[in-house]
């Protein structure tokens, strides 16, 4: 039987989010709601980090209302809205104080695999289903109520289970819709399970 461990605060507190980012391929995403569990592997990522990153909503030292979450200690929810309909799930990385975040783009799907088609309003499984940050949350029936959930409770969390990913099947690159941040833009803070069906089809935009 594989190992079935949920990640620890200390995962999460580590000083490095592009580290955490990357480490994170492999590791595996749940949530569970009025006794649905819905998942799958983590199979793309970015980190943002909100000391040096102009592409960080938390760029030097800001706090709003939406940001305050970022600057809590490591291991809760940090899920916001875009363009009105899309919830984005990131975990808040790092010490109390210091706003890094790794945003989730796509799993590959494994548990509650009907459910997460229902919620999605598909006809049948296809890489739509989970492969980009908004269609995961939809997929997982994660929204913005969710935002500062503590990840070692029982409604969202992650798990090691004893997958290793090869550096050599680790795609870098740059991230996608930061074309704000100028030279961050080009950071290869987006990170990817290679060969994978269930990675976002979106391209990075430096213009």
């Amino acid at each position: 039987m594989p190992l079935q461990q949920k990640l620890t605060a200390d995962f999460y507190a580590r000083p490095d989010v592009v580290t955490i980012a990357r480490d994170l391929i492999g590791k595996y995403f749940f949530s569970s709601f009025d006794g649905v569990l819905t998942g799958g592997m983590v199979v793309e990522t970015e980190a943002y980090s909100g000391t040096s990153d102009a592409a960080c909503h938390a760029h030097l030292g800001r706090r709003t209302k939406r940001t305050q979450i970022m600057y809590q200690q490591g291991g809760v929810a940090y899920v916001y809205l875009i363009y009105g309909i899309y919830s984005l799930f990131n975990i808040v990385t790092n010490v109390e104080g210091t706003a890094d975040a790794v945003l989730i783009r796509a799993i590959e799907p494994l548990e509650g695999i009907e459910e997460m088609r229902l919620r999605r309003g598909l006809a049948k499984v296809e890489s739509r289903l989970t492969a980009g940050p908004g269609l995961l949350t939809q997929a997982l029936g994660i929204s913005t109520q969710h935002n500062g959930t503590d990840l070692s409770g029982n409604e969202i969390w992650f798990e090691d289970r004893g997958v290793t990913v090869p550096e050599d099947q680790i795609i870098a690159g740059p991230r996608v819709g930061v074309a704000y941040a100028g030279a961050d833009a080009l950071l290869p803070w987006r990170f990817s399970l290679k060969g994978s069906r269930w990675v976002s089809k979106a391209k990075p935009n430096y213009s």
